[in-house]
């Protein structure tokens, strides 16, 4: 199968917005750095060195491609539609996040840069920073909130296993919004010798693009695959959405398709401020993180606490591409509370032998859902997007 970096250049414009979102709202001394990344990119792009030792990682060290599962026994038992699953658990770090990760210590390493520097919730944005950083020989610094350090102990130990400086973040609700606060802070100081990996479609132009892009393989993988076994589009394709790169890493590839879209916010335990991180169903648009984009805030334009079962999704902003979208219509955005997330996270153990990552149990949360209102001619895609080793404790206990 042949893979390829995304090119495409529809969105965002020169500035970095995709309509009125995104852009690079962040304090002038960071703006040389951010300009210095977004130059680079556009020459790495180009150069095709670059672009042969990134797919050949892909291939060689990630293991792609990621298989495209048809999930026989969920087919059965819910009947109606068939279901596909994605597999990105199955990449070497156990999630998507290894696919950008790559990227961006390969531009750190190009630019010249001593240090990568990011934040995680879940930890496998840390795990798979960490695992970059390892094979290509530049130090790995990772922040992450209190109460995710506690949470997603397994992975914590890998990141330190693979040579990663943790830096655990006390302040305020102590998650993923905290430990994205303290990397900032950090980068700062040191944005000469660091480069800032952040870990999704979020942040300052060029970061929203530049990991859609190392991310677009899930979806240029996924359209092959699926034209090879059905010889025709899937009719639903279905994604979780904190940040929002394992969705927009599927959905990039089908945005001029007949194909609806589906992603997934965690519904948490009920739609109070604080007690769940659904910011495209309940946000506004607001400023965080050097972008303008959809925003869990209060009153005066801060962002509020949030919560989800899934460390990976509890952000109060979204990537400014996914706002983009759902201005459009072009993608439609639902949630999954916890509960439903623990059902879909045992019922796919129980009847396919995968256990999914809490963040893609909301993805096949939905899927369940709507599956049974579908005819049997109708085909689903879900992005499997982590394996659930890193919650297999914090499930049990509860």
């Amino acid at each position: 199968m042949k893979t390829k970096l995304s090119n495409n250049q529809t969105v965002p414009n020169n500035d970095g917005y995709f309509g009125v979102y995104g852009g690079q709202l962040v304090p002038p001394a960071l703006k040389p750095a951010l300009d210095e990344i977004s130059r680079e990119y556009a020459k790495a792009k180009k150069d095709p060195s670059f672009k042969a030792e990134y797919l050949s990682l892909l291939k060689d060290y990630v293991g792609r491609p990621s298989p495209l599962f048809l999930a026989k026994n969920l087919t059965q038992k819910y009947g109606g539609a068939k279901i596909y699953l994605k597999r990105e658990d199955l990449n070497h770090t156990g999630a998507h996040k290894i696919n950008h990760t790559l990227g961006e210590v390969l531009l750190a390493k190009r630019m010249g840069k001593k240090k990568v520097l990011a934040e995680t919730g879940a930890g496998q944005h840390g795990v798979a920073l960490a695992t970059a950083a390892a094979l290509l020989g530049l130090e790995c610094e990772i922040h992450m909130g209190q109460i995710d350090v506690v949470k997603q102990h397994p992975n914590v130990l890998r990141m330190k296993m693979l040579g990663a400086r943790i830096v655990t973040v006390k302040k305020g609700g102590r998650s993923l919004k905290e430990a994205v606060d303290s990397a900032f802070t950090t980068y700062l100081k040191e944005y000469s010798t660091t480069f800032f990996a952040i870990g999704s479609v979020v942040g300052p132009h060029p970061y929203p693009m530049m990991v859609r892009d190392f991310q677009a393989i899930v979806g240029q993988e996924a359209r092959q695959q699926i034209m090879e076994k059905e010889h025709r589009l899937p009719d639903y394709l279905i994604a979780c959405v904190g940040g929002g790169s394992n969705a927009m890493g599927l959905f990039n590839a089908f945005l001029k398709d007949p194909v609806q879209m589906i992603g997934v916010e965690p519904g948490g335990r009920s739609f109070k401020p604080g007690d769940h991180a659904a910011t495209l169903t309940y946000g506004k648009p607001g400023t965080i993180h050097g972008m303008f984009t959809y925003l869990l805030q209060n009153d005066q334009g801060q962002p509020l606490p949030v919560h989800s079962i899934a460390s990976g999704l509890d952000y109060p902003g979204v990537g400014p591409q996914h706002s983009y979208l759902k201005d459009q219509a072009r993608v439609r955005y639902v949630t999954a509370n916890d509960k439903e997330a623990l059902s879909a996270f045992s019922i796919l153990s129980l009847y396919e032998g995968i256990i999914p990552a809490l963040e893609s149990a909301h993805a096949v949360a939905h899927a369940l859902k709507i599956a049974p209102t579908l005819s049997k001619n109708k085909i689903v895609i879900v992005n499997l997007s982590g394996r659930g080793d890193k919650d297999i404790d914090y499930v049990s206990d509860l």
